[in-house]
């Protein structure tokens, strides 16, 4: 938002210096990006007078001029400049740069040099030169361009208006009033104290209360407000200079009087208006104009639309289109029709002012790729109250500039409820911001500041025993719904330096929760075992890896392809394998912690998950496979991911699983963490393999991260418990048995440790074997066992005698058989 200083300062009393004005906006939340001060892009530019004019001696589209810069009669001789414009000629006052002056607008500095022989201490300037917009081809004649032309050797800056500055604001999302003249001015009021100054009453148009055709229905579902004024008698022409200015320091291009008055309506409250002829409506319906035979619809699908700007569209259903006679002749909140648009010959028009909502005019909008002023406004939000205020504002203006004269007003509108007033504890608003310093002290923030700054934004305050109930005006109720909102008011404008510095009491230490401590032990455990860790969006396609994926979906999605809530962390990971390995890289080993979405009937589940890819080699590990490529298998996979969750001392168990849609149907295994299926682990599904351009030997885990936490937060794992290092030696015995290929690892573990006891310090499988040495059905499967007793060394006996038991066990419960 680009706001002259000069016309706040017609609005509201600011006097001071502007980098302080500047500075106190920033402070409550405008920041002022640039100060663009345009008196210096005419900074050594003097009123001159052309004496004389002659031609070059020795180019023909040159002339050579004598200019007077200071008044008749004093000592000062005439300049000579050389100057190459075609309108040059004795006896007009142009705007002279002197040798040393800086146009900034072209970055040319002024300096005394020779052009084709001829000395040149000067330069006639063009209002392009000095940042103006320009449409003729040569220098600027100030006889023609101003009614008083100034003495010779004044600064033209202010004659040309160039003696004002532009504060660039940055305006945030939750503040479409900053998008006004008027919102600027009744924060700088706020901030300042400074009187309000705001424009003229506009006179009251009565409102005819009939419903504008179709338009009817589909506003109360597009905003709920729709108007049209219909005024006659309308001199379309240029608009005056100080329109003008006010237009192009705010960035706009001044078009002619009725455009301009809408567009400076719009800066200055905020509300976007729309002028339409009634004469090029009549030509479109084929019959006098009729407010009965206009519309608002969505648009067809490839129904065809030309812009005021000259561009042309196909439209789509997204878009809100304005119709008459059933022909579209604007999108709504975003852009108006050539068809309809007020030209030179406009004699009677409709002023539109209506209210749609942000959601139709962003979809609008973005339909055809096109951002306007108008529409950056409806997508911030506008409060309805400002509408019909901003058409009579236009109105008293059109019959100021225009002659216009008003024939009536329709209008259709929802009812609107009362706004209720919102409460203002005064014990809330001292606990959230603490005290303020005065002269040193600490002390409550008095009643009367408070009421003195909410005053100065528009709210009506009444007062009660435990504070004030607050009205807040129609131009701040998109953003002051809540108690807390008033209190950051205040708090924003009063300034956050004043309040006292109050740290809690008492103080205590902060630190990590437990489960916040598990969750960075077990990425470090990850990173360790040699995965990296990834972060993807949330925002994906509506299609996953697993076909019919209900994904949800938003409802205004920024792109097509970012238009859904992520139901798995796998898919983008598995993009991510294919794009490294596609990129020559030998492997891809990478894990996400993330967030998850889905939907059970109309709940939304959103949940912590932890999911991982081992895809390839680790270039790392080259050194242990002699230098060769190789993948890793199942168990060795596995084992990667137990490495890491032994970190947390999570005892985690496999069980066969084959109904996955991703995994291998038999290279899969459910999680099982304290007896509860957690998540899943296993080889990518072949066909996904080669749909994806992986290797076949590609692993992939998912775990939900709250029960895995949980089961590594409880107490008993976190209490450090005291064991005696041992002193006496160990005995070790390998134990080979060949079993049903359907008994899994643990169950085996499980059974050795509980017939071990007491003299078996620890278990582990070491081999795993199945192929054409081992009857088919059957499996070998090692272990080392670990023999010890704490306050003996054991004999041979008594090792051999519980490597006994453990087999018998096995032998009974698994009809194991020890392998020779």
């Amino acid at each position: 938002m680009r706001v002259s200083l000069q016309w706040l300062r017609e609005l509201v009393s600011c006097e001071g210096p502007v980098q302080e004005l500047a500075e106190r906006l920033s402070i409550a939340g405008f920041e002022v990006e640039a100060i663009d001060d345009l008196a210096s892009q005419a900074e050594g530019v003097v009123v001159g007078f052309v004496e004389d004019r002659q031609p070059h001696p020795d180019a023909d589209r040159l002339s050579v001029c004598q200019l007077r810069v200071a008044p008749p009669g004093s000592a000062e001789t005439l300049l000579q400049v050389v100057c190459g414009a075609a309108n040059v000629r004795a006896g007009i006052h142009v705007p002279v740069a002197l040798v040393g002056a800086h146009l900034s607008a072209v970055d040319l500095t002024i300096q005394a040099s020779e052009l084709r022989g001829v000395a040149s201490t000067g330069m006639i300037c063009s209002l392009k030169e000095l940042g103006l917009a320009d449409s003729s081809d040569g220098i600027a004649v100030l006889d023609e361009l101003l009614e008083v032309v100034p003495a010779l050797g004044t600064p033209v800056a202010a004659a040309l208006g160039l003696d004002d500055q532009v504060l660039e604001l940055a305006i945030t999302a939750n503040r479409p009033d900053g998008l006004s003249m008027l919102g600027i001015a009744r924060e700088v009021a706020a901030l300042t104290g400074g009187q309000l100054s705001l424009p003229p009453a506009a006179p009251v148009i009565p409102n005819e209360l009939l419903p504008v055709g179709p338009a009817s229905a589909a506003a109360i579902e597009a905003g709920g407000l729709f108007s049209l004024t219909a005024l006659t008698g309308v001199r379309v022409e240029p608009s005056p200079a100080w329109l003008q200015r006010r237009l192009e320091r705010a960035g706009l291009r001044p078009i002619n009087n009725v455009v301009d008055i809408t567009n400076l309506v719009m800066l200055e409250t905020g509300q976007p208006l729309h002028a339409f002829d009634q004469g090029r409506l009549a030509v479109l319906g084929g019959r006098p104009a009729d407010p009965a035979a206009l519309g608002l619809r969505p648009a067809q699908t490839g129904e065809a639309f030309s812009a005021l700007d000259g561009t042309s569209h196909e439209l789509s259903p997204e878009a809100l289109v304005v119709t008459y006679a059933g022909q579209p002749i604007a999108l709504a909140g975003v852009i108006g029709g050539a068809d309809s648009a007020v030209q030179a010959d406009t004699e009677s028009l409709w002023l539109e002012a209506a209210m749609f909502s942000a959601e139709a005019v962003r979809r609008s909008a973005r339909s055809v790729g096109l951002r306007t002023d108008a529409s950056a406004r409806f997508e911030k939000g506008l409060p309805r109250e400002v509408t019909l205020t901003a058409a009579d504002r236009a109105v008293q203006l059109l019959q100021e500039l225009t002659g216009a004269r008003v024939q009536g007003r329709w209008l259709h509108q929802r009812p609107q409820q009362p706004a209720e007033p919102l409460r203002l504890r005064r014990d809330a608003l001292h606990n959230l911001l603490g005290p303020v310093l005065v002269d040193g002290q600490a002390e409550d923030l008095a009643d009367g500041r408070i009421e003195q700054t909410l005053s100065a934004l528009g709210c009506s305050l009444q007062a009660d025993g435990e504070g004030w109930l607050v009205t807040v005006p129609p131009s701040r109720s998109m953003d002051l719904t809540r108690e807390v909102d008033l209190i950051e008011e205040v708090a924003r404008l009063v300034g956050y330096d004043h309040f006292a510095s109050h740290l809690p009491d008492p103080i205590e230490p902060g630190g990590l929760e437990a489960g916040q401590q598990a969750e960075r032990w077990l990425r470090q455990a990850l990173c360790h075992a040699g995965l990296q860790e990834t972060c993807a969006f949330s925002l994906v396609p509506a299609q996953g890896l697993i076909e019919n994926s209900l994904r949800l979906g938003l409802t205004n999605p920024l792109l097509t392809d970012y238009g859904h809530l992520r139901d798995s962390l796998l898919d983008e990971l598995l993009l991510a394998a294919r794009r490294n390995l596609q990129a020559s890289m030998p492997g891809f080993w990478a894990f996400e912690i993330g967030r998850v979405f889905q939907s059970e009937g109309e709940n939304l589940l959103e949940r912590t998950e932890l999911a991982g890819v081992i895809c390839g080699e680790r270039r790392s590990e080259l050194w242990s496979s002699a230098g060769k490529a190789r993948s890793l298998d199942y168990f060795e996979a596995r084992g990667v991911l137990q490495q890491a969750l032994a970190a947390l001392k999570v005892p985690c168990e496999d069980r066969a699983s084959s109904d996955h849609p991703l995994l291998h149907p038999g290279r899969a295994a459910e999680l099982l963490v304290e007896g509860r299926v957690a998540g899943w682990f296993g080889q990518l599904h072949p066909q996904h393999a080669e749909a994806l351009n992986l290797p076949e030997a590609t692993h992939l885990f998912q775990l939900a991260l709250t029960p895995l936490l949980s089961a590594a937060t409880r107490r008993n794992r976190w209490q450090p418990a005291f064991t005696p290092f041992a002193t006496v030696p160990a005995s070790e015995r390998d134990l080979a048995l060949v079993v049903p290929d359907a008994v899994t690892a643990a169950q085996l573990l499980s059974a050795i440790r509980k017939a071990g006891k007491p003299l078996l310090e620890t278990a582990e499988l070491i081999d795993r074997y199945q192929g054409s040495q081992v009857e088919a059905g059957n499996a070998s499967q090692a272990f080392r066992l670990r023999y010890r007793d704490a306050r003996r060394t054991l004999t041979e006996a008594e090792v051999e005698q519980a490597h006994t038991k453990i087999l018998g066990a096995l032998q009974k419960q698994f009809g194991a058989a020890r392998r020779s």
